[in-house]
């Protein structure tokens, strides 16, 4: 069975105060409609804008991810958008009355545990996955980051990260499954270096941060009055120096919790993808940067998926539904006009064909002696073909019947087709049936490239 989208049941509020600008913020959570996705709502604006949580929108990674549209920023949304993801809650408005969301403990957990609260409703439209076929990556030579795609039956994701220091060197996370998110992932909290705090502060960042809602790590012994200068500049009550390691007072909740909450940044930022993923995911010292532009690579290459209309997938070890007796029985055409050797596949509303093309077809040998290419009107012929096998497969008596073609319509010639091609072919009714006057969307293709489109209009007479 399909999987259902999830929405919350009720609304639940979070307030706190944003990480870098300091602001005391609300955040609602709110149920939404099916096919709605994630998005936000500065309530605090005029005619409260809505912000879509997409990659396009993203105008800001240097230390959180920031979106902007319609006039209205928000910011730090990578914890939002990660807990809602890790639960696999599709639909959510996000209502929010300031410019930066609340960083709460610095993890997903609170933020989970609101979502909880709402309770989480199953919706009646089916979760529209994509599926990740092939590999797709983002890299950075001069930094080592790497991102990259594996088919795989379901989302997993492998970070790595590394950075150099005595005190945080390799450290590996894996989430096999998202059921494992909020045990495994949404507890760990952000982290910082404290040889990076002067910098961010002298840079109007982290007003809101804490020892409360980030781990601060020394890679380096400080001397006292160097660690009280620190506190003072951020505003912050001082701490005792203890050498390198962490100046949190509390331990980690795991050994490897750096590496886990960029995993944690790694699917929030994959949220702006704008569907689920299905496929493994690898990445080596991801940041905010390269998490958005690897999404943005997904969400290219599903629009490239759509351009090209995914070509059905074909098996060569799938016996045919009808083989070239059965086409014989069907069509009235006999070779050399015989342009489909086998139907793969066949229902109410669709056909999928095949026609091999081979060196031996006699058009070759005029068209062209030194560049053999398959005519067109050969190719809409093979699809004329196929679509009347569809049409004839409808009536009971189909030898009583012929298929004569009214209209071509739309069509569209994009590759050659050569000796050694196999086409694809492909046709949906566009409009149910009537008076016997068929309306056909028909494609070819030759692997996963589309060669051939258009519309076709087809009569259903019986033969005298």
């Amino acid at each position: 069975m399909a999987d259902k989208q999830r929405t919350i049941s009720k609304p639940v509020s979070l307030s706190g105060r944003g990480l870098h600008t300091g602001v005391e913020s609300t955040i609602t959570f709110n149920p939404a409609p099916e096919n709605h996705g994630y998005k936000f709502q500065r309530v605090d604006l005029p005619n409260k804008p809505i912000v879509r949580a997409l990659a396009d929108n993203v105008v800001d990674t240097s230390r959180s991810t920031v979106l902007e549209e319609n006039g209205a920023r928000v910011g730090t949304i990578e914890h939002i958008l990660s807990a809602l993801y890790g639960l696999e809650i599709d639909n959510c408005l996000i209502e929010i009355n300031a410019p930066e969301t609340p960083i709460l403990d610095g993890s997903a957990r609170l933020i989970v545990n609101a979502l909880h609260t709402a309770g989480i409703t199953e919706q009646e439209a089916d979760r529209n996955y994509f599926v990740i076929h092939k590999s797709i990556s983002y890299s950075d030579e001069d930094t080592g980051i790497e991102l990259m795609t594996f088919p795989d039956d379901n989302l997993s994701l492998n970070v790595m990260i590394d950075y150099k220091s005595q005190v945080l060197g390799n450290q590996y996370a894996t989430l096999n499954n998202l059921k494992e998110y909020e045990k495994e992932i949404a507890p760990c909290k952000t982290f910082v270096f404290l040889r990076d705090l002067e910098f961010l502060m002298r840079n109007n960042l982290i007003k809101g941060g804490s020892l409360d809602n980030a781990l601060v790590l020394m890679d380096r012994e400080y001397a006292q009055d160097e660690l009280d200068r620190i506190a003072d500049l951020c505003n912050k009550p001082r701490v005792k120096a203890k050498g390198r390691g962490i100046l949190n007072d509390h331990d980690l909740i795991f050994p490897n919790e750096p590496a886990r909450h960029k995993l944690l940044d790694l699917l929030g930022d994959l949220a702006l993808v704008g569907m689920p993923l299905k496929g493994k995911i690898l990445a080596t010292r991801p940041g905010h940067y390269s998490n958005v532009e690897f999404a943005k690579a997904i969400k290219k290459h599903i629009k490239e998926q759509g351009k090209k209309k995914m070509s059905p997938q074909v098996d060569p070890n799938t016996p045919p539904v009808y083989n070239i007796n059965d086409i014989h029985r069907l069509l009235p055409h006999r070779p050399p006009f015989l342009l489909v050797d086998k139907v793969l596949e066949i229902s109410e509303n669709e056909i999928i064909a095949l026609k091999n093309v081979t060196i031996n077809e006699p058009f070759f040998v005029g068209h062209f002696p030194k560049e053999p290419v398959m005519p067109g009107v050969l190719i809409i012929e093979a699809l004329a073909q196929a679509g009347g096998i569809l049409v004839l497969s409808m009536v009971p008596d189909p030898e009583a019947y012929s298929t004569y073609f009214m209209k071509i319509d739309n069509v569209k010639f994009k590759r050659k087709v050569v000796p050694g091609d196999t086409l694809i072919l492909k046709l949906e009714f566009i409009t149910p049936v009537r008076r016997g006057i068929a309306n056909m969307r028909a494609v070819a293709y030759v692997g996963d490239h589309i060669v051939t489109e258009g519309e076709l209009m087809a009569q259903i007479i019986k033969d005298k």
